[in-house]
């Protein structure tokens, strides 16, 4: 992507070598051509179908190979070198000058490769073989597995998908860090990890508004609590962030934290003690030309932009790991998210699933927790049954997904599996629900009488059932017939047809209404918007223009601004 100064601003160090550009790439693998030029080229860090790639081509391609030529003027010399890969769909080995460096399997988490030992001045060649195939057993989210897109499927996305880079760093290095903010006592822990004995201690120096609040001596391994001389909470619309130091012998990295607490209480969701409303729109991160890619920052923001000015205050990222970059502008906006898993794809009900999933669930965790924009794990997404053939997902991988999730972070809630069907342990009971207005009110009112009657939360007679947990109707749509975009593949298609734009605007006013006045429900999230290809839900075109006059966006805005029955304060 253009227009960014580090893929990963929350792990920043200077001086950093971006490689993304022209690759040389082929289809298939000759593993006899470990270094050279290939037979075409590719703009990473773009997939194969995108337009932005310089190829374009959405049949299926399930191997392929990229070289990429760097200079060194000269080697390292006490110091190491990384290669950085932000996303590669699905499994990559990596060489460097004809040596095996590493291989990574999954197609939405970041890995680097040390080639300290292996490169030399001059020039040095990567190499890197892919395999990708969505009809296997694995997380794909939303990629479809026909030749093309259909139903909720979209075109696939193969290969080097976000930024690649090199770095620099001293012998003994910062390898990560962990920070665990307490917004009532306006303190946060620090957690390092490092590679290397020499120094005992890191320093990490805590900045706001260019002033410094905060200063500790961390040790490696030992959690550090940080009090801080200013409190200023990260809240909807208003993304304050801390800037973080962290110096250890030689090494120095750029990070940053948000202050700021989630979680339950009853019925209502709460940021910094706080009852907030969720008025959460789905977004499936997918762009016209750059497919899972945005083409630039300004791509990334506009999202976000979007869907604040029709009053919502975060987003479901679904079905895909966003680039890390776009957590970081949600982050700098106040913009509330549910990270997701990619979680389509698998067979749930077999053993090797269940050991793929936690795997790479565990590096999105790991990638992820510092950003105060996520609110709430969501790994799962409809896990019903499988697709092909018929089988009920199995429920001991949704315990364990739930538990894990727990394990590795209990500072936010996790809903074990998006509209169901849950299991016996979830932090949210939440719904998905597509009828139209009168059946969901008959729904919403047989949900407060403790009647939860929305299709396939549960399993029957498989044993869970509603035990009072908070409430979210993550999923609901309607459609407006007026615009039809042209399509490539598939027919256009929605949810529950409106046939202009007052019916359509009258229709969610009533439902916005509906939802917000229920003193039992914690949020809602509207799919979606913007359209996916054959997919017409949005509230924006595919190419994110607005779909009604600017009086009907003021009028969605102002329905979903309306105070909600569980935000009132207690008389």
């Amino acid at each position: 992507m253009e227009g960014i100064l580090h893929p990963n601003p929350q792990f920043a160090r200077a001086g950093i070598v971006l490689l993304n550009g022209e690759w040389e790439f082929e289809k298939g693998i000759d593993r006899r051509r470990l270094a050279g030029r290939l037979g075409g080229k590719i703009r990473v860090p773009f997939c194969i179908e995108s337009t932005l790639s310089g190829i374009g081509n959405r049949e299926f391609c399930t191997e392929c190979t990229y070289a990429k030529e760097f200079v060194l003027e000269k080697k390292p010399n006490g110091e190491r070198l990384f290669l950085h890969f932000g996303a590669v769909d699905y499994v990559a080995e990596v060489y460097c000058n004809g040596e095996h460096v590493l291989s990574h399997e999954g197609g939405y988490t970041p890995f680097a490769a040390e080639i300290t030992d292996v490169v030399r001045e001059g020039g040095n060649w990567i190499t890197v073989y892919v395999r990708d195939d969505t009809r296997k057993n694995i997380p794909s989210g939303k990629q479809s597995s026909r030749p093309g897109s259909y139903g909720c499927f979209y075109t696939r996305v193969t290969g080097i998908w976000q930024s690649v880079w090199l770095e620099r760093t001293p012998r003994e290095y910062i390898k990560s860090v962990r920070f665990n903010p307490d917004a009532l006592r306006g303190t946060v822990s620090v957690a390092l990890e490092v590679d290397g004995k020499a120094h005992a201690e890191a320093e990490v120096t805590i900045g706001y508004d260019g002033r410094t609040v905060g200063f500790a001596a961390v040790s490696a391994g030992e959690p550090a609590s940080i009090a801080l001389q200013e409190r200023h909470l990260w809240e909807v619309g208003k993304g304050r962030l801390y800037d973080v130091t962290i110096r250890y012998g030689q090494d120095e990295v750029k990070s940053y934290f948000g202050l700021r607490s989630v979680g339950y209480e009853g019925k209502k969701f709460l940021l910094n003690g706080k009852s907030v409303f969720q008025r959460l729109v789905l977004d499936q991160g997918y762009y016209p030309q750059g497919i899972y890619t945005a083409a630039d920052e300004r791509e990334l923001k506009r999202d976000i932009e979007l869907s604040m000015a029709l009053g919502f205050n975060g987003a479901r990222l679904h079905q895909k790991v966003f680039d890390p970059y776009f957590l970081y502008l949600c982050d700098r906006a106040g913009y509330m998210v549910w990270g997701e898993f990619a979680s389509w794809g698998i067979q749930n009900e077999t053993l090797e699933a269940k050991d793929t999933f936690l795997r790479q669930w565990s590096e999105v965790i790991a990638r992820d927790a510092n950003h105060p924009c996520i609110v709430t794990w969501c790994p799962m997404n409809e896990a019903w049954t499988n697709e092909e053939s018929g089988a009920a997902r199995d429920i001991r991988l949704v315990e364990a997904v739930y538990a894990l999730t727990k394990r590795l972070d209990g500072t936010r809630p996790c809903v074990d599996v998006s509209g169901g069907y849950h299991s016996y342990e979830t932090d949210i009971v939440d719904f998905h629900c597509y009828d139209p207005y009168d059946k969901l009110k008959e729904r919403i009112e047989k949900m407060e009488r403790g009647e939860i009657d929305f299709l396939n939360v549960y399993l029957a007679g498989e044993g869970p059932a509603y035990a009072g947990e908070p409430l979210n109707l993550s999923e609901f749509s309607y459609r407006s017939k007026e615009e039809a975009e042209p399509r490539e593949e598939g027919e256009a298609w929605g949810y529950d047809s409106i046939g202009d734009e007052e019916s359509f605007l009258g229709n969610y006013e009533r439902t916005a209404e509906l939802l917000l006045k229920s003193p039992s429900l914690s949020g809602f999230c509207y799919t979606q918007l913007y359209d996916v290809e054959q997919e017409q839900n949005g509230l924006y075109t595919y190419a994110r223009k607005a779909k009604f006059s600017e009086r009907g966006m003021e009028r969605i805005r102002k329905a979903n601004a309306m105070r909600a029955a569980i935000e009132e304060e207690e008389k």
